[in-house]
């Protein structure tokens, strides 16, 4: 099943582009491959109105043990980017997601796996007074050019240069 896309079902013929008789089989196969393969992730970019954003620690024992990111997760197939981002929070931090807004997104493969992924980052609003972290070694609410100062996962990178300058600021998305 295709995983969701904000604007409907993901069109495969437009991502993967290049006719069989250009590429070599094995290229095009590759290529094929990765256009079916991609997998969809949300993370969140909560902002206090301290202009502080929420940021999770992995885990030990975690895939990128100890790394630092958004918190967030994998899309489920049939499931819309919004309902993957309000589960997810749930599940992190048992917050309720009230409000987000796309901010950018990030295709990524890291060297050690084969599929490729893209990263949908939004700015979110939750109702809950209180965070019960649940996935994390530990949290932290930071000034976005303190960002930099932390070991974030490679795919996190262009939005925090983003954030840390200023080009992104998330609690004035939301409020407009």
């Amino acid at each position: 099943m295709t995983p969701p896309h904000p604007q409907g079902s993901v069109n495969h013929s437009a991502v993967c582009k290049y006719p069989e008789f250009l590429l070599s089989r094995c290229t095009f196969v590759t290529l094929l491959l990765s256009c079916f393969l991609m997998k969809f992730v949300v993370a969140a970019v909560i902002e206090r109105a301290d202009r502080r954003l929420l940021i999770g620690q992995r885990r030990r024992g975690d895939t990128s043990p100890l790394k630092w990111e958004f918190p967030g997760g994998k899309v489920h197939d049939g499931e819309s980017l919004e309902a993957a981002l309000a589960r997810e929070l749930q599940e992190e931090l048992g917050i309720t997601l009230t409000k987000s807004i796309p901010i950018g997104s990030v295709k990524h493969q890291y060297s050690n796996t084969l599929e490729p992924f893209e990263i949908r980052f939004f700015a979110a609003q939750y109702a809950e007074t209180e965070i019960r972290p649940r996935v994390f070694e530990q949290i932290a609410w930071v000034l976005p050019k303190e960002l930099t100062q932390y070991d974030f996962l490679a795919a996190n990178r262009e939005l925090i240069a983003q954030l840390a300058t200023g080009r992104i600021k998330p609690g004035e998305m939301l409020s407009e």
